[in-house]
């Protein structure tokens, strides 16, 4: 099958391109750390249950869910790969965008964001050391790269760990100038940063055009599932509407661009699995769009957040 050639094939994404990435994602994370102020995370003490809630979603169920789809549907190691690096990723950074514009519970989301960042940093590495060695296809694939999950955690924590917490003092010791520096930051450095996605596409584009209806089904259905899972076990746990709506977007919309420079960083570009990050980077923009504008026009009545 001509699929498996995705095993072989490296996409072409030189170290200068790398290093512009790199920066270019840490300053997304900066820009949206400066509106995130140390008393969001009361939330972590005052209300756990939904905290809890959706990291578990997001660190433990969805990347359960991901390897139960792998079993099933058996994609090329490298797109299953693929799978399981995007699944091992925090939530995305538009989540807090869509889950205000889905009528969630923003402040929810502000500290789901936050949280999974810091906690990324060992989850991320120990998530996909673990469900890529379960199928065997793919743990040949770690085996030949011989991952160091010490030096994914170094790199994880350079990118978001580093600029998160930078960007909460930023807010700390000037409130007002973080929020407008922050507003536009986080905006011009998040168009920058799909613009590099998409040269890094153009770039490749015939391995894109060659390969795109194969990876096309599966991010789609993947992004479907891991919705699903946001949304299941929130309603299973019995929360609010608002915060249901929330932790489906946190657990659907997942950050593909750590994902794609990890991918980049450790795997050279492979290309089954960047060209599912890079896809699902783009896919998660319209189907976590359209799912705000579907809740959107269903306005949730005055509740108790749970």
């Amino acid at each position: 099958m001509t699929e498996n050639l995705l095993d072989n094939v490296s996409l072409n994404f030189d170290a200068q391109a790398q290093w512009v990435l790199n920066i270019s994602l840490a300053l997304v994370m900066f820009g949206i750390a400066l509106e995130i102020s140390i008393s969001d995370f009361k939330g972590l003490f005052q209300r756990p249950k939904p905290i809890f809630v959706g990291l578990f979603s997001q660190f433990f169920l969805l990347p359960l869910i991901t390897y139960l789809l792998v079993w099933l549907i058996e994609p090329i190691p490298s797109v299953a790969l693929g799978m399981i690096m995007v699944a091992a990723c925090p939530g995305g950074n538009v989540s807090n965008f869509i889950s205000h514009l889905a009528q969630g519970n923003t402040a929810l989301s502000v500290s789901l964001t936050a949280a999974a960042t810091l906690l990324c940093v060992f989850f991320t590495p120990l998530n996909l050391q673990f469900w890529g060695n379960l199928y065997l296809p793919a743990q040949q694939i770690l085996k030949q790269v011989a991952l160091s999950p010490w030096e994914m955690i170094q790199l994880v924590s350079l990118l978001l760990g580093l600029p998160l917490v930078l960007g909460i003092y930023v807010n700390h010791l000037k409130p007002n100038f973080a929020k407008k520096m922050g507003k536009v930051l986080k905006v011009v450095s998040l168009v920058f940063f799909i613009v590099l996605v998409f040269l890094a596409l153009f770039n490749n584009r015939a391995v894109f055009y060659e390969y795109i209806i194969y990876v096309f089904w599966i991010v789609v259905l993947h992004n479907v599932l891991a919705f699903l899972t946001g949304f299941s076990f929130a309603e299973l746990m019995g929360l609010s509407k608002k915060n249901v709506r929330s932790i489906t977007i946190e657990t659907g919309i997942q950050n593909s661009g750590l994902g794609l420079l990890l991918i980049f960083s450790f795997f050279d570009g492979l290309g089954g699995m960047a060209l599912l990050a890079a896809f699902w980077g783009i896919w998660h923009l319209v189907s976590g769009l359209l799912l705000a504008a579907f809740w959107g026009y269903k306005p949730i009545k005055t509740e108790t957040l749970t």
